[in-house]
């Protein structure tokens, strides 16, 4: 029997993208009340403040990220939706490679997870009572992922992995 689970979640917003917003606002505000001064530019004005209008309201846009998880029989792909339209995949493997998948609470999370360098954010905060994190090799360098897994999903990784997945 095939198994195949989804999920996807909705990244919060934090205090960065409180800023790089409001950055994106003020020089838009500025670059327009600079391109109005210009009186060479007079006749295309309005074309140009209407561009850059749509400019910052993109990249305010593209601040909303979500992650789908997608688990097939043991293979975990994570992928990265950038304002509902840009699909980007960040992580794939199969849960046989994982060395260890268990909760941020569940006390696996020690000095050797915290030293590993590369690390893939997939969750809606990190402060989240949900987090769980698994650690592998790709790519020749350990990876350490973090993501908010279904219930379901955790129990079709123990059905492949029962030794390595901790609640």
């Amino acid at each position: 029997m095939d198994i195949f689970l989804e999920k996807i979640v909705r990244r919060k917003k934090t205090a960065v993208d409180g800023v790089v917003i409001a950055s994106i606002i003020l020089s838009a505000l500025i670059i327009i009340m600079f391109v109005s001064s210009l009186s060479f530019l007079a006749a295309f004005s309005p074309l140009v403040i209407v561009g850059i209008g749509y400019l910052g309201y993109v990249f305010i846009r593209n601040r909303n990220v979500e992650y789908e998880y997608i688990v097939t029989n043991g293979d975990l792909d994570i992928d990265m939706i950038i304002a509902q339209r840009k699909r980007k995949r960040v992580f794939s493997g199969n849960c046989k490679d994982f060395d260890v998948v268990a909760k941020m609470t569940s006390g696996q999370f020690n000095n050797n997870t915290d030293s590993i360098k590369k690390r893939i954010n997939a969750v809606t905060a990190m402060d989240s009572p949900d987090v769980y994190f698994l650690t592998t090799v790709k790519d020749g360098s350990k990876v350490l992922v973090f993501f908010e897994p279904h219930p379901k999903m955790i129990e079709s990784f123990k059905k492949y992995i029962p030794r390595k997945v901790f609640e």
